[in-house]
């Protein structure tokens, strides 16, 4: 049986620092060709013989998203969400790629339950996946037999986020740090600091705490002491180290724009809600933006959106983490931080875009090619002959606002609802295979398009 063929007619192809208008043929899995207008080339009838057409005037054809910290809750956590469902509402938010991490019931602590994740992505995931290998104190001989060429990276929780997969023992730090085969992804607060807070606003406050208090008791302090304190033993040890979700301005200074991403051993993520949010919607937002670390100052997101610009941070990323409305609705200590973010990420990025904050040529960078490169993921991140056909088409002056009977999160809520956006997701391609449509997810009756990820490494 032939190849299926999609002809992309006319785009703006945003790819590789730069906006052409071109024709794009995809034949398989692949990108088969790129003809860009100016240059006067055009396919000749055999190759776009029984080719669908995608008429793309005006809009913008991107390469997928690869979103780099994600929890998808499965297994073990499923009331709140399930690979099958945020896979289809990453794919609506033009996410072709993710990589989910380890804490879930059971923690995927060991190599056969690290396993038991990439066996139900492989039946249910409209998207590519790749999952984190978690580790613990207790568990470096199961971390040390990680493929750093089928596994993204080593999770490493330095301040105890949720569940109990702290690493606070010095030793067991520097063995991971040492002896990692793969990249070392952290989450940085330092718990000492965090748990003198907490004591001093229940003190104060008891059960009542206000949400506004929150970026003060996760503060600052409590995020720069930890994220120092990894790039200094990732500096001495030689770690390819990944520091997660940077929230202050402070943090900054630990990393080097100037170098190119080849060149680095330390880089830095950006999350959509530190890039969008600040203290000051606490009052309006509540725990719906209760996140760890917390969303800060708004100083602390300006100083992070100039990060993006001049390369010290180098991905931007969602740590898409739902819980159901239920559990975000209680109060300061009850309520679970994290939110789901995975179908908005994209179109919050492109209203900066409007708003003249940042490029989509910029964009496209941090969510999808430098991603890319930060993982050395194969043949994906970019729009390349011969790599793989993960494509998104926006149109880019469609607006539309979030609503519960859009959102596809099977946490029902957004912190998003009731945002007109300015872009408008109207197609996601994953390996050649149309998984999203604008309205639908096409990935029903076992059209599951996503594939584990892999690696040059």
């Amino acid at each position: 049986m032939a190849s299926k063929k999609t002809l992309f007619r006319g785009a703006h192809v945003v790819n590789e620092g730069k906006v052409v208008v071109g024709d794009v043929l995809v034949i398989g899995d692949r990108i088969a060709k790129i003809l860009e207008r100016n240059n006067g080339e055009v396919f000749n009838s055999v190759e776009v013989e029984d080719a669908e057409q995608v008429e793309a005037n005006g809009f913008w054809l991107m390469p997928g998203c690869i979103d780099d910290q994600v929890h998808f809750r499965e297994p073990g956590l499923t009331h709140k969400a399930e690979i099958r469902t945020e896979s289809a509402a990453a794919a609506a938010g033009g996410i072709t790629s993710f990589m989910e991490m380890p804490n879930t019931v059971p923690q995927a602590l060991t190599q056969r339950l690290l396993e038991d994740k990439y066996e139900r992505a492989d039946e249910v995931s409209a998207v590519n996946y790749s999952f984190f290998m978690g580790a613990s104190n207790g568990n470096i001989s199961e971390v040390l037999k990680t493929d750093p060429a089928r596994v993204c990276g080593v999770k490493v929780f330095m301040g105890s986020s949720t569940g109990d997969m702290l690493v606070d023992e010095e030793k067991v730090l520097e063995g991971i740090f040492k002896e990692s085969p793969t990249l070392v992804a952290t989450h940085c607060e330092e718990e000492s600091i965090i748990r003198a807070n907490h004591a001093k606003a229940r003190e104060r406050w008891g059960e009542n705490v206000p949400m506004d208090q929150h970026h003060l008791i996760r503060s600052a302090e409590a995020c720069y002491k930890s994220s120092s304190k990894a790039v200094e033993l990732a500096s001495r040890l030689g770690t390819r180290l990944h520091v997660l979700h940077i929230s202050t301005e402070k943090e900054l200074n630990l990393f080097d724009g100037s170098k190119p991403l080849s060149e680095k051993r330390i880089t830095a993520e950006a999350c959509i809600h530190h890039i969008w949010f600040t203290d000051a919607d606490y009052s309006q937002k509540g725990t719906y933006i209760k996140w760890n670390p917390a969303v800060k100052t708004l100083e602390d997101r300006e100083a992070i959106r100039a990060a993006l610009l001049d390369g010290r941070i180098d991905v931007i990323a969602t740590d898409h983490a739902p819980h159901s409305i239920e559990e975000k609705n209680g109060k300061y200590f009850s309520a679970p931080s994290g939110g789901p973010l995975v179908q908005h990420g994209l179109p919050a990025m492109l209203d900066l875009v409007h708003k003249g904050k940042i490029t989509v040529e910029r964009v496209v960078e941090l969510m999808s090619h430098r991603v890319a490169e930060c993982f050395n993921l194969s043949e994906r991140g970019y729009i390349r002959e011969g790599y793989k056909a993960d494509l998104v088409l926006v149109n880019p002056d469609a607006e539309w606002t979030v609503t519960g009977e859009n959102i596809m999160y099977k946490c029902g809520w957004s912190p998003f609802t009731g945002h007109k956006f300015k872009s408008h997701v109207v197609g996601t391609w994953v390996n050649g295979v149309r998984v999203w449509d604008g309205v639908n997810i096409l990935t029903k009756n076992g059209n599951h398009a996503g594939e584990r990820l892999q690696f040059n490494r």
